[in-house]
């Protein structure tokens, strides 16, 4: 693998590291959800606990995510990226020796500490290696390999699970990371400066925290992914114990259900919308937040179907097409963050986004455990419909509000035509 990528344009390289480091950290952070049967008779744990289990995880994760985007505005992304792959990785091999409620819960928050410094970092990375003309496809890359990893990992998880024990998928997908670490680490470079350039201040936090304050589009965004964590996050969480549980499935083939088909046509709109993104903003960078409020538009309708108690094969075409139109809209997210955010700022406003996301995602998948014994988790789907309208109204709000006005002003601050 090593000596293929060696053979592509060192920017592209950086991507695929990246990429491959996304699918790992969404990976090892899905896989619990395709044991939580087997988790829950192994440990003893109630319906409560199991959304504890994902939650702590997701409030952990919003805790320090702040922290590590203004570290990775200070320090070398590269290596920011590259110890938290290393760190996360061990603490999902390890997860495979939990033997109770405690040890679980601690070895969770680990995960989502170490888990919180890759994205802010490796999203600024990957904007500084790209202009405006590849941004969109190389940041769809990176989404495509989380999409994939929560494919992979929960599928990878349930099947060892069925035949190995539920503990056999962590050591897996946990050594797997450290190995990709180490043995592929020297293809991940820090962005090339300009011979004869001088060193780029490092920002305080205060300084970017004052530039985004006074960036309206940057509050849609923050609003935004609060919004579309809750939806993602109990999906994430619940969809393969609701394959279970609704259709008598294995728990491989709940794993695969679960993630297959919220994921795979994740991956198809992702790149499909990272492609249409970068056309459309080659005459109006703002237009990617336009995209991003329609393909919500459209995949909220598909949610409305979980309210009737559809069969397995509808319910499969209707979580397809829920996650394509996402991931269509999703593609754009991270580029708009670039196109309002000098490339200075860009790793603590991304790290300030997982915050909202995960904070109330972590909220609402432990209020989703504590619904599913009374209206049930097909009810919970299906109201997430009015969560993704309210996120597209947003969306649509900023782009004809204060979108124009925030990328011209972040491309004066970058060129240095005004001050921050």
């Amino acid at each position: 693998m090593k000596t293929l990528l060696t053979k592509v344009q060192p920017r592209w390289q950086v991507v695929i590291f990246l990429m491959v480091g996304s699918a790992l950290n969404y990976g090892d952070r899905a896989a619990i959800s395709s044991v939580l049967p087997a988790l829950q008779t192994d440990l003893r744990l109630t319906d409560e606990q199991l959304g504890l289990v994902g939650s702590l995880f997701l409030w952990s994760y919003a805790l320090v995510s702040p922290v590590a985007g203004s570290l990775a505005d200070r320090c070398s992304r590269r290596r920011i990226a590259l110890v938290s792959l290393l760190l996360w990785s061990l603490v999902t091999a390890l997860t495979g020796l939990a033997d109770g409620l405690v040890s679980l819960l601690v070895l969770r928050v680990a995960l989502g500490v170490s888990e919180s410094f890759y994205l802010p970092a490796a999203i600024a990375l990957t904007a500084s290696h790209h202009g405006t003309g590849t941004r969109g496809k190389a940041i769809s890359l990176l989404l495509t390999g989380m999409n994939l990893g929560v494919v992979l990992g929960g599928f990878g998880a349930g099947f060892m699970a069925d035949h190995f024990g539920w503990r056999a998928g962590f050591w897996m997908l946990g050594l797997g990371g450290i190995g990709f670490g180490l043995l592929c680490q020297p293809l991940l470079v820090d962005a090339p400066v300009c011979a004869g350039a001088p060193e780029p201040a490092k920002p305080r936090l205060s300084e970017v925290l004052h530039y985004l304050v006074r960036t309206p589009s940057y509050h849609i965004l923050l609003a935004k992914a609060a919004l579309s964590g809750v939806a993602v996050w109990i999906f994430l969480s619940w969809l393969p114990l609701y394959f279970k549980e609704t259709f008598d499935l294995s728990l491989g083939m709940a794993g695969l259900m679960g993630a297959v088909m919220l994921q795979f046509t994740g991956v198809l709109g992702t790149m499909a919308g990272g492609w249409v993104s970068d056309q459309a903003a080659v005459r109006d960078t703002r237009r990617r937040m336009l995209m991003h409020g329609h393909g919500y538009l459209l995949a909220a309708p598909f949610l409305l179907a979980f309210l009737f108690h559809p069969g397995l094969a509808l319910t499969v075409a209707m979580v397809a097409c829920f996650s394509f139109f996402r991931g269509v809209g999703n593609a754009n997210e991270q580029p708009i963050v670039c196109d309002i955010v000098p490339a200075a700022y860009r790793s603590t406003a991304v790290g300030l986004m997982n915050t909202g996301a995960t904070a109330v995602g972590g909220t609402a998948v432990w209020i989703a455990g504590l619904l599913k014994g009374t209206i049930g988790l097909g009810a919970v789907f299906g109201l997430l419909s009015v969560v993704f309208v309210l996120a597209a109204a947003s969306l649509l709000a900023g782009y004809f509000w204060c979108a124009k006005r925030d990328v011209a002003r972040a491309a004066r601050v970058q060129a240095g035509d005004e001050a921050a």
